[in-house]
């Protein structure tokens, strides 16, 4: 499977008095313009033109890029969580819980590749501490709820090594690996994606969980 991130395109410029332009057009305008300019190159100017408004509309919506990447960051984190939640309610065993949740975060990884790309790959500090605190606390929210089913295979004493979460940061990480450079590296000659999460998870799991 061969991921292709989209380019950004200057868009036309929209009717003037036109009204309503939508927040998500211009996020999903600043995701690309992020990903192929890096956030340093990006401006609010080019993110305008992209949309086809000026920049003084774009700011109506937004008062710097540093919010458009926080509310990129935010959505982002927020489905995965309300995903986990679902999972979490689903009548099911607490291995069987964490499959399905680690195979919905690599399909939301792959299903959205720049938002994957610009939340979970970048280095962390392209917005100060204290704008993100918020951010990273609804990422440990996230990280808690996927943890939840691994605390209970803990519990069973079906945990081959290391701790409960050491084990859900293990798991986390390996299918992080995977869809990272599925989508950063797509020129290369990947195996078939479906297949390569489902041997991921095999591997995980057989390897940390007793029968």
């Amino acid at each position: 499977m061969t991921v292709v991130l989209k380019k950004p395109h200057k868009s036309a410029r929209k009717p003037k008095g036109d009204g309503h332009l939508r927040r998500g057009e211009i996020l999903a305008a600043a995701e690309t313009i992020f990903i192929a300019e890096g956030y340093s190159g990006a401006t609010i100017r080019k993110i305008a033109d992209a949309v086809g408004v000026s920049s003084t509309a774009l700011y109506m919506h937004f008062r710097d890029k540093d919010q458009i990447l926080l509310e990129i960051s935010n959505d982002a984190i927020e489905r995965l969580l309300e995903l986990n939640t679902e999972i979490a309610a689903q009548p099911i065993d607490p291995v069987s819980r964490v499959r399905v949740m680690m195979e919905a975060y690599m399909k939301f990884a792959l299903d959205n590749p720049n938002t994957y790309q610009l939340v979970f790959c970048s280095s962390g500090d392209l917005v100060s501490q204290d704008k993100i605190t918020d951010v990273l606390a609804l990422g440990d929210r996230c990280f808690e709820k996927f943890s939840e089913p691994v605390h209970q295979i803990a519990a069973q004493g079906r945990l081959r090594a290391g701790s409960a979460v050491q084990a859900a940061e293990v798991l986390w990480s390996g299918c992080h690996g995977l869809v990272s450079l599925l989508i950063t590296k797509p020129s290369r000659n990947w195996s078939d994606a479906d297949q390569l999460m489902k041997i991921m998870l095999d591997g995980l799991l057989y390897g940390l969980v007793t029968d």
